[in-house]
């Protein structure tokens, strides 16, 4: 597997390793047809300044991505030389729900410890109390994301689409085991290398997994194109499969290379969901709000028509439609769970091909490849907010992780921090 291109790194690709004993399939090229998401900022500030740390000077790359919830540059580490990734958590302390938000993915950040998915390598050390409004995370620097890849002329086989599919289930197999719902599963917050590794990331709207179904739970979540059924109909209480929905949604993308559901509205997506799936049965809306249930009860009854998926691509064969049929299911009760999915044939040779050539939990030895025993370990041990509880208001909220900060530094390699004064900081900033 190679990408042809590295999108806007700038680094020439890498050649993943041919595998000897692996049959490769129909390689398709679907490159027209896909239409962009809205798009984002603009990539100002990209010349060249320095960015004075406590412990060196940064040099940054460039801004690399733009988010509801923080800006990322691609910066050097003065310590090692190494290019690593710098996302700045900005309006921390504007309310107690910030705060919380804030924190809750700073701690999952340090918690993860897997590698599909993104965490933190280290966290910039933060001024006195007083001063302290802001929070800088290293992270891993990746070269591109999936819907950079997607709307490009990079070629896309079968043997890239089962890669990147089996990598995005192995990451959410893992969340889902500590409780973590990501809740905005999207081409954009999935991160790529040129040999095809991915990680997924942007941990905004994550949070732990509700088991009491009287709890109610917000509806703003997850990106309207990649939004589960129940969501859109205001559902109170929703599960992992929703992770599960958004997956299945850009299995479709892969295939197709457009979008699936490209609704201008809520409504207007719940209507081509129906298109595809024809009309749910009323066991399967129960927990809708009435007026999503009327709005559907007053349509037309729709038949499924989930034959259209064999016509994504000359790649939705029929092990690939199966799958992708499970996990566009409109009761999420019987949706797939990304564990059972991993289990799907479709997924065996991206499997091979992943540990094989990919992984750092398989290693070869001069008599052979050695394989781990467990090809997707769930989490060791539960992500806990229990630290949630104790944060009553925001002054509480900034002791607690100006304390985390501190205590995960301590013992660890030389702290960076910033500086104001540097001539770049005002370009960071914007």
């Amino acid at each position: 597997l190679q990408m042809e291109k590295t999108w806007d790194s700038g680094e020439p690709s890498q050649e993943l390793p041919a595998n000897q004993n692996y049959s490769k399939s129909t390689t398709t090229t679907h490159p027209g047809g896909h239409k962009n998401t809205p798009a984002s900022p603009p990539l100002n500030g990209s010349r060249k300044t320095k960015l004075r740390f406590w412990s060196g000077q940064v040099k940054p790359d460039r801004p690399i991505g733009y988010g509801a919830f923080g800006v990322v540059w691609s910066v050097t580490d003065p310590r090692d030389g190494r290019k690593v990734a710098l996302k700045k958590m900005p309006n921390v302390f504007q309310n107690l729900v910030s705060c919380k938000r804030v924190f809750r993915e700073l701690r999952m950040l340090c918690f993860f410890k897997h590698d599909n998915v993104l965490s933190a390598l280290d966290i910039l050390q933060p001024p006195q109390i007083d001063c302290f409004e802001e929070i800088y995370v290293i992270t891993e620097l990746m070269q591109s994301d999936l819907h950079k890849v997607i709307v490009s002329p990079q070629p896309l086989t079968t043997d890239h689409i089962k890669v990147f599919l089996y990598q995005i289930l192995r990451g959410l197999k893992y969340l889902h085991s500590a409780g973590i719902l990501h809740r905005d599963i999207k081409p954009g917050n999935l991160l790529v290398n040129s040999n095809c590794l991915l990680k997924i990331c942007d941990f905004g709207l994550a949070r732990v997994e509700e088991p009491d179904p009287s709890r109610h739970m917000t509806q703003e979540v997850v990106t309207q194109y990649y939004r589960a059924p129940e969501v859109l109909m205001g559902c109170q209480h929703y599960t992992s499969s929703i992770d599960v929905w958004s997956v299945g949604c850009i299995f479709a993308e892969l295939l197709g290379r457009r979008i699936l559901f490209q609704a201008q509205s809520p409504i207007q997506q719940l209507d081509l969901i129906t298109d595809l799936l024809g009309t749910p049965p009323l066991p399967a809306m129960a927990s809708a709000c009435e007026g999503a249930r009327v709005h559907i009860l007053r349509g037309p009854h729709k038949p499924p028509s989930l034959s259209v998926l064999y016509m994504l691509s000359d790649g939705a064969t029929h092990e690939a439609v199966h799958l992708l049929c499970r996990m566009l299911v409109f009761d999420p009760a019987k949706r797939i769970s990304g564990s059972d999915a991993l289990s799907h044939p479709y997924l065996d040779e991206g499997r091979l091909r992943y540990h094989t050539c990919m992984c750092k939990c398989c290693y070869s030895v001069p008599s052979g490849r050695v394989y781990t025993r467990d090809f997707e370990p769930p989490a060791d041990r539960p992500f806990s907010h229990n630290y949630e509880q104790s944060m009553h208001s925001v002054w509480q909220g900034k002791e607690l992780i100006h304390r985390f900060i501190t205590e995960h530094q301590q013992g660890k390699r030389v702290p960076l921090c910033i500086n104001p004064q540097s001539a770049a900081f005002k370009t960071f900033i914007r």
